[in-house]
């Protein structure tokens, strides 16, 4: 599916990163949508065994990048990042469906 998530090179090379420091081989990454939080919802990012009946499925070269048929809607034209900072470091996610977050962050509604 095109333009439903673009993935940064700095995304690119952390999951590469992940994939490769696993121990165990993996299909890709798994990435979602699950109700959390005081805005409602929050991404979720994990690994992937194998790919599910109804995933879309982004070939990214060196990984496929699989989302949850629940997500789609929510994350169509979402750019996926990764940021290392001197007090955090993880994927982030610029999502123009987002129609807020709440106060710390880990949590947005649309």
């Amino acid at each position: 599916m095109a333009n439903l998530i673009n993935i940064t090179a700095a995304a690119s090379t952390r999951i590469m990163g992940l994939l490769a420091a696993r121990g165990k081989p993996a299909a890709g990454v798994r990435v979602g949508i699950r109700t959390k939080g005081c805005s409602g919802l929050s991404y979720t990012v994990e690994y992937a065994d194998e790919a599910g009946k109804f995933d879309e499925v982004i070939d990214a070269g060196a990984f496929k990048l699989f989302i949850d048929p629940k997500a789609v809607m929510f994350l169509v034209g979402t750019e996926m990042d990764y940021i290392e900072e001197k007090l955090k470091s993880g994927f982030t996610f610029r999502n123009p469906n987002e129609k807020g977050r709440c106060g710390c962050g880990e949590s947005f509604h649309v």
